[in-house]
């Protein structure tokens, strides 16, 4: 199996209690040597300094780490500043995205950016080549895309704007992620693609993230989970089973990492990445 990167994603916690256990996970998934930790950012920067505070104890540790940064609710003067208290604390990487409006506000709430590809730009042009910029992408097309060719327009615009590497919205499908790959190419662009990966441990949980987010659970496993509803232990091996089998086509088919959805768990994605030894 070829070499791969690992990295893992973490939201910021809210409670002590969270803080504590986001530590022990934290220094599990430690243990496989990943290529850096990222930490999520609210609808409209709601959690910025929570992101903030999480992302500089996870830098105080000797880990490369990478804040979310969303353009959405957003001014040049915020994010400039947000931008100068990373690279303080020697963050080198950052995964800009256009975001989400906060729960109830219309789509009116844009900022001054209105695209990712905006704040790409402004991020290269504030901090030049200092920052290794990650950008999103949609193996299965954004849900809010008109059209394949529109989303993969997108995509090279952010790019274009200056994206050194893109991390993709979860899957299940690896022919989507391998066509994707290859449109991208086909286009005349030529970046690493991650795969996100998402660790199936609820059923009610999966099915509610994946209709808010347009990622598609096919049939035969949606249809295999609610089956089990009542049984988490089945669904946790049957899970397992499923991502890990995932991974191993995305890695023998040249995928240059795994990006992993961890939901602040530790064990999902620790035992998917050990059996990939």
């Amino acid at each position: 199996m070829s070499t791969f990167s690992i990295s893992y994603e973490f939201f910021p916690p809210n409670t002590e209690v969270g803080r504590e256990k986001l530590r022990a996970v934290r220094a599990e998934l430690a243990t496989t040597a990943p290529e850096f930790f990222s930490v999520t950012y609210g609808a409209g920067g709601a959690t910025q300094e929570k992101t903030f505070d999480a992302v500089a104890e996870i830098a105080a540790t000797g880990s490369p780490v990478a804040p979310h940064l969303s353009c959405v609710g957003s001014t040049r003067e915020q994010i400039g500043a947000l931008l100068d208290r990373y690279r303080g604390l020697g963050v080198s990487r950052i995964v800009a995205l256009r975001g989400d409006a906060p729960s109830g506000f219309g789509a009116g709430v844009v900022g001054e950016f209105r695209y990712a590809s905006d704040l790409v730009s402004f991020i290269r042009g504030h901090s030049g080549n200092d920052l290794s910029i990650e950008v999103a992408a949609y193996p299965e097309f954004h849900p809010q895309a008109r059209s394949p060719g529109d989303d993969l327009a997108a995509f090279a615009e952010k790019v274009r704007a200056g994206a050194d590497r893109a991390i993709t919205q979860y899957f299940y499908n690896a022919d989507a992620y391998f066509r994707f790959r290859d449109d991208v190419l086909a286009a005349g662009i030529d970046v690493p693609i991650i795969p996100g990966i998402m660790p199936i441990t609820n059923y009610a949980q999966l099915a509610r993230f994946s209709d808010n987010c347009g990622a598609e659970i096919p049939r035969w496993i949606r249809s295999r989970l609610a089956s089990m509803a009542d049984d988490p232990a089945a669904i946790r091996a049957f899970g397992f089973e499923v991502v890990t089998d995932l991974c191993r086509r995305l890695v023998a088919g040249g995928a240059p990492g795994l990006h992993f959805y961890t939901l602040n768990q530790a064990e999902p994605s620790l035992a998917i990445v050990r059996a990939l030894g």
